[in-house]
């Protein structure tokens, strides 16, 4: 028997088969090759087309059929996706415009209004975010600039929602979407709908909310016809893709840390207590095994300007003539603390660490006789990590202690340069396990669906394959780089 994982990002969807019996992929498909468009029609917006997605979840599992995979063997399905989305859809299950995805700022102040109306302390205490830029905060951007749009949505959701509505022709979300819609008092363990009557949403519009493991649709009979996948098999697992980063790697008790970065960087751990950074600089979140009884939730610190500035300085700087491991390579005939070079990476929409300021991105004290193309992209990773320093900063003053940090063996932490320099700017060993993503799915639709009967079951094949401790030579020049950098963040902020 086989688990199917669906990854749906903004730069590509993944699909892996997973050997239920092993615990071992056994084929995957990442489309397309190179990245899907995000449409920007004005400055600070970000959207793409749900259809997209659904296309290349479609080719992904079709190229893993032509690869002598049989689709009837697939038992159970999960879906992962990027977070805050919106995706809205008519009463005949059509969207009705581009999808505004995570990275879109332009509900910003519709938030920050929301925070002040309804009350500070209320939100803080009940939702344990600001309004912010969240789902809900995009819908009522819908509502007050589309009105016309906004009055023919029956129903809206995140991407992974849409996706298992695809495949299964049902509506639904998770408590965790909810609350990564900001739609999920905390206090009252129950929908906010405080907040969706601020805004004027009908309750109408939200979808019906189960758990993130455990069997919440059934492939239907087109979904058979389309792709070979049996027409009742479980869709038993969806999460966002930071919770579902953490679940990956076996992050669910209190005081385990994951990260990940990819487009953007995230640090995300677990607490059994609800709670909130003030100024909502980092976000708090129901995690995946969230029970009333047995409470868990997710601090969640993202970066928008991670992964997408290091393709930035490809694209654009060495203009595709070298891979990221020459990038690396490169990167690593600089010293620590790159001859004064510093990158400020924030150049992918309003930073929530930077209290939702939309900042650009920068390179400061650039020296055109002394620094040279591997400066650069050694500063841009030091540049990153000290950003992920920043925002773990905040996290110990609400009581995390990230000794360890989980992650898997992709994206930036597929670079040497730059897990030495977080894990020596932040103290914490770094832990690289053999999973992502889609495999996460993966094994939570096979853990929901009944096929591991345990926790342990399920996470019995994960390796540690390395880990990084802080390299104490470095130390003195990053940390005095890192104080020079909160410095030009305080100038350009």
């Amino acid at each position: 028997m086989k688990s199917l994982g669906i990854d749906i990002g903004s730069s590509s969807v993944k699909v892996s088969l997973l050997e239920i019996a092993t615990g071992e992929c056994v084929a995957s498909s990442t489309n397309p090759s190179q990245e899907m468009p995000i449409d920007a029609p004005h400055a600070g917006w970000a959207e793409q087309d749900p259809e997209m997605w659904w296309r290349y979840v479609t080719e992904g599992i079709r190229k893993i059929a032509a690869a002598g995979h049989d689709m009837r063997d697939v038992a159970c399905i999960g879906i992962t996706y990027q977070m805050h989305g919106l995706v809205c859809l008519d009463s005949s299950g059509t969207p009705l415009r581009k999808a505004i995805i995570w990275c879109d700022s332009r509900a910003v102040e519709i938030g920050a209004e929301a925070l002040e109306t309804i009350g500070r302390e209320y939100c803080l205490e009940h939702a344990l975010n600001s309004p912010g830029n969240f789902t809900a905060s995009k819908l009522a951007w819908v509502a007050r600039n589309e009105p016309e749009t906004f009055a023919r949505i029956d129903k809206f959701m995140l991407p992974g929602d849409y996706v298992a509505y695809r495949l299964s022709g049902r509506i639904a979300t998770s408590v965790s979407g909810l609350s990564e819609q900001i739609l999920w008092d905390f206090k009252e363990e129950r929908r906010a709908d405080f907040v969706a009557d601020h805004y004027g949403i009908p309750h109408a519009m939200i979808p019906e909310a189960g758990p993130s493991i455990g069997i919440c649709a059934r492939t239907d009979e087109a979904t058979e016809r389309l792709l070979g996948i049996p027409a009742g098999t479980p869709i038993a697992y969806r999460a966002g893709d930071q919770p579902n980063n953490a679940f990956s790697l076996n992050v669910m008790e209190a005081g385990e840390i994951a990260a990940t970065g990819g487009t953007s960087g995230v640090v995300y751990g677990v607490v059994d207590t609800p709670k909130a950074d003030p100024l909502s600089r980092v976000n708090t979140f129901v995690h995946v095994n969230h029970r009333t009884q047995a409470p868990r939730y997710g601090i969640l610190l993202c970066i928008n300007g991670t992964g997408i500035m290091n393709s930035w300085l490809r694209r654009h700087v060495v203009q595709q003539t070298m891979d990221y491991a020459a990038m690396n390579r490169a990167a690593e005939s600089v010293p620590a603390g790159s001859d004064g070079l510093l990158v400020l990476p924030f150049g992918n929409g309003a930073e929530r660490v930077l209290e939702n300021k939309v900042t650009g991105a920068a390179f400061v004290g650039l020296d055109l006789n002394r620094h040279t193309t591997a400066h650069l992209i050694r500063a841009t990773q030091e540049g990153i990590a000290y950003s992920f320093r920043y925002g773990i900063d905040i996290m110990r003053e609400m009581g995390l202690r990230p000794d360890v940090i989980r992650a898997g063996q992709a994206n930036l932490f597929l670079s040497p340069l730059f897990r030495r320099t977080l894990a020596t700017l932040t103290g914490a060993r770094i832990e690289l396990f053999n999973t992502d993503g889609a495999l996460g799915a993966a094994r939570g639709a096979a853990l929901g669906a009944g096929f591991y009967r345990s926790r342990e079951e399920a996470f019995a094949s994960l390796r540690r394959l390395e880990v990084v401790e802080p390299v104490e030579a470095d130390r003195e020049a990053l940390e005095a780089a890192y104080r020079a950098w909160k410095e030009q963040l305080r100038i350009h902020n």
